[in-house]
């Protein structure tokens, strides 16, 4: 794996702390009405996705993931800007304004959604990983969801496809303990998800996903052994999102006291922390990243903002139509 070096840190704080305000302003413009429909925000997973971009390839490697879909694309390349201009549905966005927010899709990027039905990317993200060992391209998958989608039934059958055919694929359930609003201990009989890997003899294990330092080591060890032609491997990576399912869940399941404990461990607040007591910053230092960071977010609102709507015949031709159609009866 690659040191973890005074860069890194830094970089992870700016970076996660980015996510962080990118998504509290969302969560502020979602209430103006500039962005309509689900929204289902990151906040307090951010150290999932900073270790797991540490350990990746951002050259070749891929990302797939459900619909709490906003940073993961930028953590991989794509200007947040259009990323905040496609939640308003504006022409700028990623996708022309028309995926939204459970859609963020960047090819360039290797970024492949943002996907609305519950476990839905988790065969996908195995026929991308099968597409590469095709080609024989010395790429891996990374294919996230969420503790809810690991009861799907796609799951079992897309474990047992990928053993046999030896994918490079690393599959990641991202467990915030309570999917949409019903904890893990109430849809199972047992609460540690990564043993189910066990039935199909991948290699599988728990990740402490408050800390991008053990997410970075766990991910390195999985995205090696699917490079060198290991196969598979799952991994539960245990979180927890500060906010709700989406901006309409109630959050009646848990209590603030929970979250705020939670809160203690926040992966922004450990690696700030870090960053003091080794002295790779002052404080005043840190305020100086606070402040480009709001900037960056600033940036972003204005850019969305001023963007114009996609024109409607957009829409048209973005769906598929094949004129000569032969079971469909032309008038004579």
């Amino acid at each position: 794996m690659r040191k973890i070096t005074k860069e890194v840190y830094l970089n992870w704080y700016e970076e996660m702390y980015f996510w962080r305000k990118f998504e509290d302003k969302l969560a502020a413009v979602y209430i103006q009405q500039k962005v309509r429909g689900f929204l289902h925000l990151y906040n307090g997973q951010e150290a999932v996705l900073a270790g797991a971009l540490h350990a990746m390839d951002l050259t070749k490697d891929r990302m797939i993931t459900a619909y709490r879909n906003h940073v993961q694309p930028i953590g991989m390349g794509e200007d947040p800007k259009r990323v905040m201009a496609e939640l308003y549905g504006k022409a700028t966005g990623t996708s022309q304004g028309l995926g939204g927010s459970m859609h963020i899709f960047s090819k360039e990027h290797r970024f492949y959604g943002g996907h609305g039905i519950v476990g839905g990317q988790i065969p996908l993200g195995a026929g991308m990983a099968f597409g590469d060992k095709y080609h024989d391209r010395d790429a891996v998958t990374l294919c996230f969801f969420g503790d809810g989608a690991a009861r799907q039934g796609s799951l079992h059958e897309t474990f047992n496809m990928a053993m046999l055919w030896n994918l490079p694929v690393v599959f990641v359930c991202e467990n915030n303990g309570y999917a949409m609003g019903t904890s893990v201990a109430r849809t199972a009989s047992h609460t540690d998800i990564w043993k189910l890997g066990l039935g199909y003899e991948m290699p599988s294990g728990p990740v402490d996903g408050m800390n991008p330092i053990k997410v970075a080591e766990a991910f390195d060890e999985a995205i090696e052994r699917a490079r060198t032609e290991g196969g598979p491997s799952f991994l539960e990576v245990k979180t927890y999102r500060y906010r709700g399912h989406s901006m309409s869940d109630a959050q009646h399941y848990r209590t603030k006291e929970e979250v705020e404990e939670y809160k203690k461990i926040d992966p922004i607040t450990q690696i700030k922390d870090i960053i003091l007591e080794k002295k790779y910053a002052t404080e005043k230092e840190i305020k100086e990243i606070d402040k480009r960071v709001k900037a960056r977010v600033s940036e972003c609102e204005k850019f969305a903002d001023e963007s114009p709507f996609p024109e409607k015949n957009v829409m048209y031709d973005a769906v598929y139509e094949q004129e000569d159609y032969p079971f469909i009866p032309h008038k004579l």
